[in-house]
This record gives structure tokens, C-alpha cells and sequence, in this order.
């Protein structure tokens, strides 16, 4: 066991305690997996990540991410987090974007200021749901069948199934049964204006967007403050099908007392970025 420096910091919100919280290890050289699984269930946060030397020519970094029970090969908060934790420590990237090296590969990510945006990865599956797949969501969800105006597979690594409700404050409203989407992750999106117009929050005049993501947790169904990956597979799908402009804003976590703010961007040659603003709340040193 030795000293090892150490930062937790909040992810998609430039307020401390507003965002999604990450536990970084900064030098995680010499710890086996077990080790690493057993801190992250430690810590009791959603996920843990541990900065290691690049392993493949042009990464800047290596990371490893783990949520409780199980490893990652990717995930976006702890994506931004992470690198956030790397350049405030002093990291330097070889070049303009920083390449972050974990299990899917190579992430480019791009900073704009205080910002940090990550190229979101190709979907593994999208196209529509199956219909009884949504009769089930909506049962669960506690809507109607036809306020569910939109659905596709948002499959990116987790398997996402995406819906859009009719507005912003039904998506708020929602108590998710538990035992009817057993088993299921669900990104739930809802505009704030009319469908397939984007509409703003009265004195939130950036917003286009509020999101919810359940899925499956040790006392039935969980909620995930403010989510890279969900945001990254709905920001393809709604762009793509002219649900959404090239460029917004989603609201996540306003139902757990949160504020995160999630910038979706689809570049020129198609690729979308995920970015938000990240703050340190947590540095010190942890033994390992």
C-alpha cells in the first residue's frame, strides 16, 4: 500500500455538488484489478477511474474505469472527468485534442475553454424499438403508449433503449416501476418546446432538452445523475432524425436536486462531441 495522489471531481457542471461525481486515482501504476474494483466499490460513487502510462502510440494517457461490481471499456463522465483530473495535475497532450487510451480504444477529446468534449463512439445498434418493447417502457414509465412520440436503440457499449416523451415536465414527472423495466437501461428524453422543435425553459433560454436514464441497481431501479454515454447515443439518434438541431443542450439530473449541463455538438464530418465544464471539489491523497 503506498500514497497515491487523488482528486474527486464533479463532471457536467462548473458548481461543485451539482454535477456527476468521478473519484480519480492519478497514479495507479502497480494495482491489480482487484484492487481497483474493491476502492471503486469503496467509494461508493458510480464510478472510480485509475490514470496509468499510454500503452499505444499517439494516447496521452491510459485509464481504466469501474463502476461498482464490474470494469468499463467506456464511459463519459468518467471520459471528462478523467481528463479534466490530467491537465489540472500538469498533463501536457502531444497535440491539439488530448487521446485518451481505455478499452474501446482511442477517444479524442477536445477542449473549448473551460470545456472538455469527447467524440462520441459509433452506435453498436440503432434503428427503432421493437413494439412491444415499447408498450413495456410506456407501462413501466407510467405514460401512455402515444406519448411515447419517438424511440430507437441508443446501443453504444450500455444498451441504451431511447424514448422521447411529449414534454420536458413529463419527463420530470415520471416514477419508474421497477419491477416492470427489470433488467432494462432507459434514456428518456423530453423537449422543451413542441416535438421536433426546439423549445427553451423559461430562464434557462439554452436548454433544449431534459433527460432521465434508469437502469437496473442493487434496490431496483436507479437514476444516473447526468450520463456521457446516454447523452452521446441520444445526440446521434435525435440529430440524425431531425429531432434535434447540430448543435444544444440537454438538462439532466434537475429530479435528484442536481443541474447537469450536457453540450452536444455534430461537427462538419459528422461526428458528434459530448462536452461540459468540470470541477475539482476533492484533492488530496488516498492509500493504495
Amino acid at each position: 500500500m503506498q500514497t497515491r495522489n487523488f482528486k474527486q471531481v464533479d463532471v457536467f457542471t462548473p458548481t461543485p455538488y451539482l454535477g456527476n461525481p468521478l473519484a480519480v486515482v492519478l497514479d495507479g501504476a502497480g494495482l491489480s484489478t482487484q484492487e481497483m474494483q474493491h476502492f471503486t466499490n469503496w467509494t461508493n460513487l458510480s464510478e472510480a477511474t485509475f490514470l496509468l502510462p499510454p500503452t499505444v502510440s499517439g494516447a496521452d494517457y491510459r485509464v481504466r474505469i469501474f463502476c461498482p461490481g464490474r470494469e468499463l471499456p467506456f464511459a463519459g463522465h468518467p471520459t471528462l472527468g478523467t481528463c479534466h483530473a490530467w491537465l489540472e495535475a500538469g498533463g501536457r497532450p502531444h497535440g491539439d485534442e488530448v487521446v485518451q487510451e481505455c478499452g474501446v480504444g482511442l477517444v479524442r477529446i477536445r477542449r473549448d475553454g473551460k470545456r472538455l468534449a469527447f467524440a462520441a463512439p459509433p452506435l453498436i445498434r440503432g434503428g427503432p424499438l421493437d413494439d412491444a418493447d415499447v408498450a413495456l417502457i410506456a407501462r413501466g414509465l407510467g405514460v401512455q403508449r402515444d406519448d411515447i412520440v419517438a424511440h430507437a436503440w441508443c446501443d453504444n457499449g450500455p444498451k441504451w433503449r431511447g424514448v422521447m416523451l411529449r414534454s420536458a415536465q413529463q419527463v420530470l414527472s415520471l416514477k419508474p416501476d421497477s419491477a416492470i423495466l427489470a433488467g432494462l437501461d432507459i434514456g428518456v428524453v423530453g423537449p422543451r418546446g413542441k416535438v421536433g422543435v426546439v423549445g427553451a425553459r423559461e430562464g434557462d433560454a439554452d436548454i433544449a432538452f431534459e433527460v432521465r436514464a434508469f437502469f437496473p441497481g442493487n434496490n431496483g431501479m436507479a437514476e444516473d445523475p447526468v450520463t456521457g454515454s446516454l447523452n452521446a447515443a441520444l445526440g446521434q439518434w435525435l440529430i440524425g432524425a431531425g429531432l434535434a438541431p447540430d448543435r444544444y443542450v440537454a438538462s439532466q439530473g434537475t429530479a435528484l436536486g442536481r443541474a447537469g449541463r450536457v453540450h452536444i455538438e455534430r461537427d462538419a464530418t459528422g461526428q458528434v462531441w459530448v462536452g461540459g465544464e468540470s470541477v475539482t471539489c476533492i484533492s488530496g491523497t488516498v492509500a493504495l
